[in-house]
């Protein structure tokens, strides 16, 4: 190897293609052994988004990733293992990064490389299917004509084809996909699959698409940027705001499941489901426009209802006596209902901090928190610039790193060491706002960074709560403006008051229950059976073994994107960006499984936690 000035000079795109080659001849002859041995021995781990093995997988370290290819290498038959663009390399941490792409029997895939400069071995290797080779998405150089030229006697215009497909899907035409719930998640993979060619309705209760965003209160703003919310195939414009109002991302929903097509039910409330044994299909029944009861027969049920799941409404002694409003964050009309009133919040985290921000602003006489146990909170100039910036922004876009790319690169890093960059992350900002986090706790605020420091993002990802983004409601409890009671509950409600734990009474005309949501499974056991929920058990959390992620380690979110334990039975949710992201993954799967594609799943986790 040649030196500069004594050192080894490292020729990144050598040492990623030399590595390549290795693992191209190996997994070509059979040998798992020859593969693993390519990996670091304990620190490594290999992503797989449904390539290998039709499944979203993290295997560690070697001797599992020789069992996942000892599985599946018969079936998927990978080769043609390339470099796909330059390799960079970091003489402060000592590794390479690539992207690489290859292709399996039915596939073409993507992926992202990490190897160690001074032993060409891999740390981190993600693997991601694209697309199924036999049937590409109707885009790019396989998008429809549009028209076919010619005089022809009788044509059937494009508006009558849409017409005569909503007219027969679902009666005399089922689809393969019936999707429960029409937020951003559900109609993005309602997208996905209308690519791919999958027959899909959409059923959604509200009147129109977006309404799930217009029924809530009126200052409702997305806390993520822009750059990081798009929706698949369609982005923002360019002078969309950089965090969108609720009214604006409800009227863009709508136009999105118009100009995608999407085959979308409105007033239409799902009252139940059960899977028949002999022919393999739900029975779905659909309450449409609130009279006409409807069965729909798909083979894949796809439960889209929101990964928060079923509001958390804990029963209050006395709460029948109560003469005011009393209600569940998710129902909060709006402040200017209460205006002059005395508002308590039960709970501490974003929608807390939200509706006590949109009571103060509208007018409430007095606004009051409770705080029962700790919340993580970082400004969301802060989250911007420490969290997101470097790939989902301005100038991310610039420099050449498309959403898909920022996407990619995001889930390039394991859940399992996402948590030391994410520390060093939360610690930066835990530094750069050390007086506002001062002040905050100076009003008794029980403030928190994670069990372990790692911050907003994984705490958003073991339990999907826990903290607030701050928009301005912190300042209000610092100036005062909020009052704050910490460290206590709720106990019990009088008619005009309510009794906390340590015996405090407060006055109150609106309680409002800022407590949470459960497992998604729960929507699984009201629409389908208790049965099923169990067996499919929680959704959401890693298994990490912190407050309410209970072990033993996954490795990724349970049951989210991916085969659940009932055959024919998906969930869909998350964030924008994640919603964007695996409605890919999912919707191969899907369209795989219509062809008759062999879709072999390895890593089947067991269920330990019910709900």
């Amino acid at each position: 190897m040649a030196t500069v000035n004594g050192s080894p000079k490292i020729d990144p795109d050598a040492l990623v293609d030399a590595w390549l080659a290795r693992l191209d001849s190996s997994l070509a002859s059979g040998d798992a052994s020859a593969a693993a041995n390519l990996f670091e021995e304990s620190t490594s781990f290999w992503r797989d988004l449904i390539a290998f093995t039709w499944n979203i997988v993290t295997v560690e370290g070697r001797s599992q990733i020789h069992a996942m290819l000892q599985s599946t290498l018969e079936s998927v038959a990978p080769k043609g293992w390339v470099r796909n663009g330059t390799a960079s390399y970091s003489a402060d941490s000592g590794v390479i990064e690539a992207w690489i792409k290859f292709e399996t029997r039915d596939a073409v895939c993507t992926g992202h490389l990490r190897l160690m400069a001074t032993t060409s071995l891999c740390r981190t290797l993600l693997t991601a299917m694209e697309g199924l080779r036999d049937f590409p998405e109707n885009k790019g150089r396989t998008r429809p004509n549009g028209v076919t030229h010619g005089v022809i006697r009788h044509r059937a215009s494009w508006l009558d084809g849409r017409k005569e497909e909503e007219r027969t899907l679902g009666s005399t035409v089922q689809p393969y996909c019936v999707i429960v719930g029409g937020g951003q998640a559900g109609i993005g993979l309602a997208a996905r699959l209308r690519q791919l060619g999958v027959p899909c309705i959409v059923v959604e209760k509200n009147p129109r698409p977006g309404d799930s965003w217009r029924n809530r209160y009126k200052s409702l703003c997305l806390h993520d940027p822009v750059w990081y919310d798009h929706l698949p195939y369609l982005p923002f414009p360019e002078n969309w705001p950089i965090f969108a109002p609720k009214d604006k991302m409800g009227d863009w929903l709508e136009a999105y499941t118009k100009i995608m097509e999407i085959n979308y039910w409105t007033s239409s409330e799902c009252l139940g489901a059960r899977l028949d044994p002999q022919s393999g299909e739900w029975e779905v029944k659909i309450l449409r426009d609130g009279s006409k009861e409807v069965t729909l027969r798909p083979k894949q049920l796809i439960l889209a209802t929101g990964m928060s799941g079923f509001p958390n409404v804990p029963r209050i002694p006395g709460q029948e006596e109560f003469v005011g409003g009393l209600h569940h964050s998710s129902k909060h009309p709006g402040g200017e209902a209460y205006k002059g009133k005395r508002a308590v919040i039960l709970g501490s985290n974003n929608s807390a901090h939200d509706i006590a921000a949109d009571l103060w602003e509208n007018g409430a006489a007095e606004v009051t928190m409770i705080q029962r146990s700790s919340s993580h909170v970082v400004r969301s100039e802060s989250l911007f610039r420490f969290l997101t910036q470097e790939i989902y922004s301005e100038s991310a876009v610039e420099s050449g790193i498309t959403t898909d790319k920022a996407d990619m690169i995001f889930a390039s890093l394991p859940y399992k060491i996402m948590g030391d960059a994410q520390r060093c992350n939360s610690d930066a900002i835990r530094a750069h706002d050390k007086d506002f986090y001062a002040a905050l706790t100076n009003t008794g605020f029980m403030l928190d960074f994670g069990d372990d420091d790692s911050g907003l993002f994984m705490k958003y990802l073991r339990r999907g709560s826990g903290y607030y983004i701050d928009v301005g409601a912190s300042q209000l409890l610092i100036d005062g403006e909020i009052k704050l009671r910490s460290g206590v509950t709720i106990a019990s409600l009088k008619p005009s008051s309510v009794v906390l734990s340590d015996g405090t009474e407060i006055a109150a005309d609106v309680v409002v229950l800022a407590t949470g949501y459960g497992s998604m499974n729960q929507w699984a056991a009201k629409l389908i059976s208790q049965e099923v929920a169990d067996r499919v058990g929680k959704c959401w959390g890693l298994g990490s073994n912190t407050r309410k992620d209970p072990g033993p380690w996954e490795g990724e979110l349970r049951n989210m994107w991916k085969p659940t334990a009932q055959e024919g039975l998906w969930f869909h949710g998350g964030n924008l960006h994640q919603a964007r992201h695996y409605s890919l993954y999912l919707a191969l799967q899907l369209k795989a499984r219509m062809e008759g594609i062999a879709t072999p799943v390895y890593g089947m986790p067991k269920v330990h936690h019910l709900s």
